[in-house]
């Protein structure tokens, strides 16, 4: 077994993806809380990630995350502002909703923003890593874990992104470097509360859906801890067990969830 490795946030240097709202944006204020040193702020918002970084003392980028040169620059940035990045926590996402049926370019750009976005970061950051210690966060979902009903290009890309979290964990892990996995269900972000009136899944998720801040909080305690899979609501993980216990029967009540959801 690989020795667990735990990072404390004092005097570190952070980069957040997706900073300026949600999660991210609880995530930059709670490093900051917490002690780090520098916290770049980056979004594809430029005002946005201006806000947050303003309020912390960070710094704000602009940032496509679905281009690779952009997430260079935006690692560059905040190398040459702060020296060595020693946390990364890959939060950037979007939603997209819809079947087989979606478009190809939401597929596409569902698969560079919720994905390769991970993969870009990851080529530029773990060798530095792996010399000097650091600590690569991915914002997935329980949709990664669980699958999401009703937005297919959204929970196909998230089970990707628990896959390249695992894959990293397992291929670096033995040499120092921390994988965090952080799998929420509901949060209450514009994510999920702008889509209330048009998708029941996100009504149903609203029901038990938890702060941003709740969500930032236990990502500091799971990095404290060294935890890899980092999961907000606690419930999601005896959904996964029953998931692994009995695939046929979980997918006879995702069935049900379905017509439930939709009204059949």
């Amino acid at each position: 077994m690989a020795p667990k490795t735990s990072t404390d946030v004092r005097d570190r240097v952070v980069l957040v993806t997706g900073g300026g709202s949600g999660i991210g944006r609880a995530v930059c204020r709670a490093f900051a809380q917490a002690g780090a040193r520098g916290v770049a702020v980056a979004d594809v918002d430029a005002d946005a990630a201006r806000s947050v970084a303003d309020g912390i003392g960070g710094l704000a980028i602009e940032v496509d995350m679905g281009d690779e040169a952009d997430v260079q620059r935006m690692i560059a940035r905040t190398r040459d502002t702060y020296g060595p990045i020693d946390i990364f926590c890959s939060n950037a996402g979007i939603l997209s909703v819809g079947g087989i049926e979606a478009s190809n370019g939401e597929w596409q750009r569902a698969w560079q923003v919720n994905f390769m976005a991970h993969v870009y970061a990851a080529r530029d950051l773990v060798p530095e890593m792996l010399e000097r210690g650091g600590a690569f966060v991915l914002v997935a979902s329980a949709a990664g874990l669980l699958t999401q009903v009703g937005a297919a290009p959204y929970a196909v890309t998230k089970h990707a992104t628990v896959a390249i979290a695992e894959w990293l964990a397992m291929t670096y892990g033995h040499r120092g470097l921390q994988v965090a996995c952080v799998c929420p269900l509901g949060v209450r972000t514009p994510m999920l509360l702008d889509n209330l009136d048009e998708s029941p899944l996100a009504e149903y998720l609203e029901q038990g859906a938890v702060t941003p801040e709740e969500v930032a909080g236990t990502l500091l305690e799971g990095l404290a801890d060294g935890r890899f899979l980092v999961l907000p609501h606690p419930q999601v993980h005896e959904f996964f067990r029953r998931k692994a216990d009995d695939y046929d029967r979980w997918l006879g009540g995702m069935n049900r969830l379905h017509r439930q959801l939709e009204g059949e």
